[in-house]
């Protein structure tokens, strides 16, 4: 038998442990059959693991810096006076608002009428208010959905920064200030399609999302709203050029939101949303790559519908075949980066998109249009040979000619 003092546990210092005794503490040793080794991981567990110095970490007071020790602690009071311009874009998701904004201001400005600054300015104005209402009804209706996923968690119902009364109020105000804007300062059409539209996404598409996937489908005709109503702000009706128009962004929005939701599959299952992404991968797919290769044919066509001219047919193709080869990436590959390259792209591609076909616009006035096929329909007439005319005189003056003739 023989004992060791030991003055330091060396081990309990390396690890930061303070307040252990300073007295010396013996440690009986055997060597025989390795107790050693054993008495020591005994009594070091007993004497080091279980002292409550080591669960206290070690903090550093500076001088005269008062340590708050306490379990909670205040929650910042809500200044919601100083902040209600900023809360206000959150809650109408000013970016999205931003991109409606657009398509319509571009729907105005590819239709062929005179442009009008202070119709320009309204249309852009409702549609903007109609927007903010409807977004903001949106966030009211999915708070509970909105906290269980990460990228909707930090809302502002959802914290609490504003109460639901608040954003019916908000949504009361700006949809009645942007449809009488729409109705009385742009013509009827304009304010139907936007009246129709705010409660397709409100009433209809926003509990589609948690029902079935065709919620994508009807989202797409949300989007593709909003351009129809600057063509119907300008013109006052609806034509052709406005269906190619509206069909090239319903297929937009397939590509640019089947690859966003790509990458939100867990946030959208655990809040229950029935997207393509979460209930059927594959579809997701193969629909972002046949809405891309329809956005190419719209294009190619906007020329024979008398939107463009053929410079834009050829210009836009190789914005949309790379639109088609991302897509083609992300139905092959069908990974995070990309949907997320796909995505990106979608947002560069829209802007693009909108401003060759101002660009190629073909007819810049209903007067222009007019004139055009006034002088089309001369040169034709001029292209048939003469003993192919035929020429219509009025019978009245040739009978009574021939009446005098004969007195």
């Amino acid at each position: 038998m023989s004992y060791i003092k030991v003055l330091h546990c060396t081990f309990c210092l390396k690890h930061g442990a303070s307040g252990l005794s300073a007295k010396s503490v013996l440690f009986k040793t055997e060597v025989k059959n390795g107790t050693f080794s054993q008495h020591i991981a005994r009594i070091s567990t007993s004497q080091c693991w279980n002292n409550k110095a080591l669960t206290t970490p070690i903090v550093k007071k500076g001088k005269n810096v008062p340590q708050d020790t306490r379990l909670w602690k205040e929650m910042p009071s809500l200044d919601r006076k100083n902040n209600v311009g900023q809360y206000c874009m959150m809650l109408s998701k000013f970016r999205l608002t931003s991109l409606v904004v657009m398509t319509s201001m571009a729907g105005y400005a590819l239709a062929p009428a005179p442009f009008e600054l202070t119709t320009f300015a309204l249309c852009a104005a409702g549609t903007g208010l109609v927007s903010a209402a409807a977004n903001s009804i949106n966030q009211y209706h999915e708070v509970p959905f909105d906290a269980q996923m990460s990228r909707t968690k930090n809302r502002v119902l959802v914290k609490g920064l504003l109460e639901p009364v608040h954003a019916i109020g908000f949504a009361a105000a700006t949809s009645t200030t942007g449809l009488s804007l729409l109705y009385f300062g742009v013509n009827p059409l304009t304010a139907a399609l936007g009246a129709g539209n705010l409660i397709l996404y409100t009433s209809v598409y926003t509990p589609m999302k948690r029902m079935s996937i065709l919620n994508t489908w009807l989202g797409s005709v949300v989007g593709a709203i909003p351009p129809l109503m600057g063509w119907a702000g300008c013109t006052g009706s609806l034509d052709a050029g406005a269906l190619v128009l509206g069909a090239i962004l319903y297929s937009w929005q397939f590509p640019h939101f089947n690859a966003l939701s790509w990458n939100l599959r867990p946030d959208y299952s655990r809040a229950g949303y029935r997207m393509m992404a979460v209930t059927d991968p594959a579809l997701c797919r193969r629909v972002a790559l046949r809405h891309t290769g329809i956005i190419t044919g719209v294009c190619l066509a906007s020329s024979y519908f008398e939107v463009t001219n053929m410079w834009f047919a050829l210009e836009s193709l190789p914005l949309n075949v790379y639109f088609m080869y991302l897509a083609w990436q992300f139905y092959k590959k069908s990974d995070s980066a990309s949907s997320r390259k796909l995505f990106r792209f979608s947002l560069i591609h829209l802007p693009a998109l909108m401003l060759l076909m101002l660009v190629n616009k073909k007819y810049w006035s209903s007067s222009d249009t007019q004139e055009q096929r006034d002088s089309s329909k001369a040169q034709d007439l001029n292209k048939l040979h003469d003993t192919k005319r035929i020429t219509v005189l009025p019978r009245g003056p040739i009978v009574t000619a021939q009446e005098s003739e004969a007195e």
